[in-house]
């Protein structure tokens, strides 16, 4: 018999929680509302009382924190080309450019030594990237953009329950003008299905975070209403809140359940297979995903295929997005950022969730064992 196909994400959704996400469905009220409210007041207590705001998407936030920072037309803003290309793009969608800087090739994050020669005098604000769930130096990061008087918005897309330094990603760091910006999408660490929230400075308003993130409706108590600013349609539904709520009571088990499978990778994977295995940091990161890179003479392509036969889900998590046509088109070419593109080549995403059994990881091992020789 063989056996069921093992994806290399799923979500843990409990009975209770999808009881409570009916009784929301039975109640006629399903946009937002006051599950939305009681899930920021949970994001706010876990990031240390920080005023939180829940969006429809990670995305969302990242392009309202660009919005709630002033970035524009003109400016400049710092980034990683190592991510999904949302972190990119919302730089776009405010007028502002992009401007890259190459990782570094051990933790595959925004190399912080090259980022502040990257700084120009329009350069507004810097978005790094926890990448599959590993912190960005907090302290250095936040030393380099005060010292430029630059904007944090930290993009924790990837990252909700990891830490630095004992302290919840999501708390305050450095100088604490910091944005964080997190992601509930249905292959994160905590999912709310679609969504995201955001972690406001404290000199933001948070009014002003809810009006563009609700077409810049201020209402009145006598009923009244009036629209000044410019905003969006990226609010949470209470369906969507009511799983979140439900995931919070697994944060950590979760988080446990990651680092004991990351772990056991460690443990498994032959060295003589030639695979380069990310940094083993089982106090900080949150193991969103496992991803090694594969030997450079690999067929990547071949390999995922012959996973793919034994039923095993492969992911790329992610290509170098500044090759991408849209940023070809841009000023971008092959060679700009060899660290991310040779990353970028070489990087696979193996099977990675909470409800995985130490049973689907030793296949996965097996699995690779038998198909790496065979992809070259």
């Amino acid at each position: 018999m063989s056996l069921p196909f093992l994806p290399f994400t799923r979500p843990s959704i409990d009975e209770e929680t999808i009881a409570e996400v009916a009784a929301v469905l039975r109640s006629g009220w399903i946009t937002s509302g006051p599950k939305v409210q009681a899930f920021e007041a949970a994001l706010s207590a876990y990031c240390g009382g920080r005023p939180v705001r829940a969006f429809n998407s990670g995305t969302a936030t990242l392009e309202v924190a660009l919005r709630l920072a002033g970035v524009g037309a003109g400016d400049t803003v710092i980034t990683t080309p190592l991510t999904w290309v949302a972190t990119a793009n919302v730089i776009l969608e405010v007028g502002a450019t992009p401007l890259f800087v190459d990782v570094d090739p051990v933790s595959r994050n925004i190399d912080l030594e090259r980022l502040e020669a990257a700084i120009t005098p329009q350069t507004r604000a810097v978005i790094p990237v926890d990448l599959a769930g590993l912190p960005v130096d907090r302290q250095r990061l936040h030393a380099i953009a005060g010292k430029h008087n630059l904007r944090v918005i930290e993009d924790a897309a990837q990252s909700f329950g990891a830490s630095w330094q004992g302290q919840p990603i999501g708390a305050s760091f450095g100088n604490g003008s910091d944005f964080v910006s997190f992601s509930f999408h249905a292959n994160k660490n905590l999912t709310t299905s679609e969504g995201g929230a955001l972690v406001l400075p404290a000199d933001i308003d948070p009014g002003l975070c809810e009006r563009l993130r609700l077409q810049g409706v201020r209402r009145f108590p006598d009923g009244g209403m009036d629209v000044d600013v410019l905003g969006g349609k990226f609010n949470l539904t209470d369906i969507a809140a009511t799983i979140g709520l439900g995931q919070m009571k697994h944060l950590a088990a979760f988080t446990a359940r990651r680092r004991e499978l990351a772990r056991r990778y460690f443990e498994r994977l032959d060295p003589a297979l030639g695979l380069q295995l990310p940094p083993a940091d089982f106090g900080n990161c949150n193991w969103h995903m496992f991803q090694p890179l594969l030997p450079a003479a690999v067929a990547r392509g071949q390999f995922i295929a012959r996973m793919k036969e034994r039923g095993i889900g492969v992911g790329v998590h992610y290509p170098a997005l500044h090759l991408f046509s849209l940023y070809r088109k841009l000023g971008c070419k092959d060679g700009d950022f060899p660290h991310a593109e040779d990353i970028g080549r070489r990087t696979v995403t193996l099977p990675l969730f909470p409800a995985m059994t130490d049973a689907d990881m030793d296949r996965v091992c097996a699995a690779i064992e038998n198909c790496l020789p065979q992809c070259h």
